[in-house]
């Protein structure tokens, strides 16, 4: 659909100069064009009466009725453009599940798709009979969709039904996972719907509340978590800097010294071999070797021969087979009782 960058701006520029035409009076244009930031930033009522020297609410007034005669218009076929443009954007959301975030479809109708771009597909989209807009607020994106599969109200409960679907679900799971979950015949429109929340969020293939690190790791200990967790063993805090770096994470220049500062210090992560990490709900527990030992010796409750007390620690330390024979036979808690065979010190 998309011709060049330079072009799509230029065009959608041209229907928003054509439509703002039809306004008789330059001040309603004016307002129109500063309200939505079709040309430049969105300004306020409050900015946009000082300018013109009237009120905040008689500016949201003018706005009201020339919006609305602009919609009126476009329902009658009067309004230039509209009807190319819509057929456009309907063309997208049926590709994408009848709904769609307004960066979204500014991104397939330019290559470069900057705030102006997006308030014009906004701006458009309001006025077009079969597309529904869905503003920006604390739970939404501005999005657009398809009147007729989902209206703003239709939008939002689907939205909110959708989450509600995670919420059960409780930890990050794949679209079709979260579709069939919600009775979603189509993960697609799944996706599109969850698409438009800001209390829900996707990385790696999965969706979930955006509280939760897996899918939205909002500092660099989430980000290590999410690492760990996807390799799904431990790792050496070199691989995590390199994983990091590699990674989909919206921020991601961070240093190696950083990385292994924020492994000592947070809970969820326990050092089981020189410069090794392990996730603590694992089953890792921090300690020295010496330390495992100890606890390796008190669950068992008798004395263990130095080969399974090695096989016992190796599952919760990653460290060489001597480093635990050099502890057993040096530290002073450690007492052989018989060949190759140890208990505790003070074991009764």
């Amino acid at each position: 659909m998309a011709q060049n960058a330079t072009t799509n701006q230029l065009v959608t520029e041209k229907l928003v100069t054509d439509v703002l035409a039809t306004i008789d009076r330059e001040r309603e244009r004016e307002i129109v064009a500063r309200r939505f930031g079709l040309f430049d930033r969105k300004e306020t009522l409050e900015q946009i009466g000082e300018m013109l020297g009237i009120t905040r609410e008689r500016v949201r007034q003018l706005e009201k009725s020339v919006v609305a005669k602009l919609k009126s218009s476009a329902e009658q076929g009067k309004l230039p453009h509209i009807a190319d443009f819509q057929a456009k954007v309907l063309e997208l959301l049926e590709a994408t599940g009848q709904v769609a975030r307004v960066s979204e479809l500014a991104a397939e109708l330019s290559d470069e798709p900057n705030r102006e771009e997006q308030a014009r597909v906004a701006f458009l989209s309001q006025l077009c009979p079969k597309l529904a807009v869905v503003n920006e607020d604390d739970n939404f994106y501005n999005s657009v969709s398809v009147k007729g599969g989902y209206d703003e109200k239709a939008l939002k409960d689907a939205v909110a039904k959708l989450i509600d679907a995670v919420k059960q679900l409780g930890e990050p799971k794949t679209i079709e996972e979260v579709a069939k979950a919600d009775s979603i015949d189509d993960p697609k429109q799944a996706a599109a719907l969850a698409s438009t929340s800001k209390k829900l969020a996707t990385l790696n293939g999965r969706w979930g509340l955006v509280k939760w690190p897996m899918v939205n790791p909002k500092n660099i200990r989430d980000k290590i978590y999410v690492i760990l967790k996807e390799n799904g063993k431990q790792m050496h805090f070199n691989e995590i800097a390199a994983a990091i770096k590699d990674s989909d994470f919206k921020r991601k220049d961070v240093t190696t010294q950083a990385i292994h500062n924020e492994l000592i210090k947070d809970k969820r992560f326990v050092l089981i071999g020189r410069g090794i990490y392990a996730l603590k709900e694992w089953g890792y527990e921090k300690g020295t070797v010496a330390d495992v030992i100890t606890q390796v010796l008190q669950e068992a409750g008798e004395p263990l021969h130095r080969d399974e007390i090695v096989k016992r620690v190796l599952k919760s330390r990653f460290v060489k087979e001597t480093t635990i024979l050099l502890n057993l036979q040096g530290k002073p808690q450690f007492k052989r009782v018989a060949k190759a065979t140890y208990t505790l010190e003070d074991a009764e």
